[in-house]
């Protein structure tokens, strides 16, 4: 079979057909079904993540392409068990756009950002009504629609904004960041009294949620932090290593104290702006 490159999404969708076709697909992809590939899907929206926090667009065209094929992925998979096509998925979002706008295709207006985002919000709300009603329960929750594939990080700081918007909060941060000391000293508490591993996971479950609690309030993204410590740790720690090949010491056995040092020295380096 000939195919060209094209910049129709049509053209993709017919490449993405002819893999799928069991006479003369490709193998590996007639082998996929919904769970062997949406770890895919997941990665590839992380490396536009990516793409975007080094400031490489080249990479960010290539990488949104990648991001693309995906929901083509899951919409021919799902043709092919006459569930839906791309076409439902297009209209399915569509629809909800110009739904959760009234203010912009309807005509209501909204007079600021603020008031379209309280229209969106109420548009939500009774999207989450109507979705409790088909599946028969009493009344919806406002943490129905938190996705559980989420990075826990993230998924903790959309439980913990949607519990704000009904008054479910610290009315400061100082009470938040109490709240993360007193967790702190239940975790002492269970490891110092010996407690089984369940309950120190717990407990160290209980302090990150309310360290994630206390990032919100602050106007930090704790995903974003932690992503950023990673990132720090590794710069310091390449430091220590390159220190130790330089006086050269096996990484191994150069012992707690002596790479402390090295941690040392780099950590003053960067607070001095010398690095």
């Amino acid at each position: 079979m000939t195919m060209q490159p094209s910049r129709d999404i049509a053209r993709l969708i017919e490449i993405m057909a002819a893999l799928r076709d069991p006479n003369g697909g490709c193998p590996w992809d007639l082998e996929q079904d919904f769970s062997t590939i949406k770890n895919y899907t997941i990665e590839e929206a992380y490396e536009v993540a990516d793409a975007i926090e080094r400031g490489d667009f080249a990479d960010l065209r290539e990488e949104l392409g990648d991001l693309l094929l995906q929901p083509v992925y899951h919409a021919q998979m799902a043709s092919e068990h006459g569930l839906f096509d791309l076409g439902d998925v297009v209209f399915s979002i569509t629809e909800k756009l110009i739904r959760r706008h009234p203010h912009v295709f309807g005509e209501e207006a909204a007079r600021s950002a603020g008031g379209a985002k309280a229209k969106w919000d109420e548009v939500k709300a009774d999207e989450r009504a109507r979705k409790a009603e088909v599946k028969g329960l009493a009344a919806p929750s406002i943490l129905d629609d938190v996705p559980h594939a989420l990075p826990a990080l993230m998924r903790a700081e959309k439980l913990t904004r949607r519990a704000a918007k009904v008054g479910f909060d610290w009315a400061h941060w100082h009470d938040t960041l109490g709240k993360v000391e007193e967790e702190l000293g239940e975790v002492r508490g269970a490891v110092e009294a010996g407690q089984p591993t369940g309950r120190v996971t717990e407990e160290i479950g209980d302090l990150l949620f309310a360290a994630v609690n206390l990032a919100r309030q602050l106007g930090v993204d704790p995903e974003a932090a932690l992503r950023d410590a990673n990132a720090k740790f590794t710069r310091r720690f390449h430091y220590v290593e390159q220190r130790a090949r330089e006086e050269s010491i096996p990484i191994e056995t150069a012992g707690l104290e002596r790479l402390d040092g090295y941690w040392n020295e780099i950590r003053a380096r960067d607070k001095s702006g010398s690095v």
